[in-house]
């Protein structure tokens, strides 16, 4: 499979902007699949500390992730946005990631431990 091309730069924001995206770490603490979604993925648990404590969501990550290997793996998330249902599930966070060359999903996680719940920046 070709390479996904990348996109064009989004338009210029301001600091204000970025600052409203909430971005956490969290650790998954359950990965299951999630055969209810239109598309092949995984149902989430992920704790994020406190005040946030433990989302759910739905991820697409099924290409180069097996549940057994998410668990006790920290990834960032975004955790402002509003709950969105997919199947019957309330997909409360949203986890980050880059297509690889394939297009399937490579996580955005820290590359050393962090606390769950600290904030991008």
């Amino acid at each position: 499979m070709k390479d996904p091309a990348p996109s064009p730069p989004a338009p210029e924001i301001g600091i204000d902007d970025f600052l409203r995206v909430d971005i956490r770490a969290g650790t998954v603490v359950d990965a299951q699949p999630f055969p209810e979604a239109r598309r092949p993925a995984y149902r989430l648990r992920i704790d994020f500390g406190e005040p946030i404590g433990l989302r759910e969501t739905s991820a697409q990550i099924t290409g180069n992730y097996r549940p057994e290997d998410l668990i006790g793996r920290q990834l960032a998330a975004v955790v402002n946005f509003p709950p969105k249902q997919i199947a019957r599930l309330m997909s409360q966070v949203l986890v980050l990631g880059f297509p690889d060359r394939n297009g399937e999903v490579v996580l955005v996680s820290p590359d050393r431990p962090v606390p769950n719940g600290v904030r991008l920046y």
